[in-house]
């Protein structure tokens, strides 16, 4: 694996941690990652969003925003120990959604 792809890795894992939390910035970087996963059924992420969060969320946004585009995948299809990840995710901010 590359450095590059080690930070956007590193930067992934960090915003999934948050986006498990129960903050506010927790619901936006949720929302964030969801529109990723599914945006017709799990949403779509404003932009203004951004204005809320501190500056190094914004940053590893940033890192897997690029990421996303680069790699032409869903989580689970980039990796699937992401799958269950984003599920939690999923439970927690879009339950009726829920399997």
């Amino acid at each position: 694996m590359t450095a590059k792809q080690d930070s956007e890795r590193a930067a992934l894992a960090r915003l999934i941690k948050i986006a498990k939390g129960d903050t506010g910035q927790s619901r936006r970087v949720a929302d964030f990652l969801l529109a990723w996963w599914n945006a017709g059924s799990c949403g779509s992420f404003d932009l203004t969003s951004l204005w809320a969060l501190d500056r190094a969320i914004v940053e590893d946004m940033t890192v897997v925003f690029g990421l996303i585009g680069q790699a032409g995948n869903y989580p689970d299809q980039l990796d699937p120990a992401l799958g269950p990840e984003f599920a939690a995710i999923i439970a927690q901010w879009r339950p009726a959604l829920a399997d």
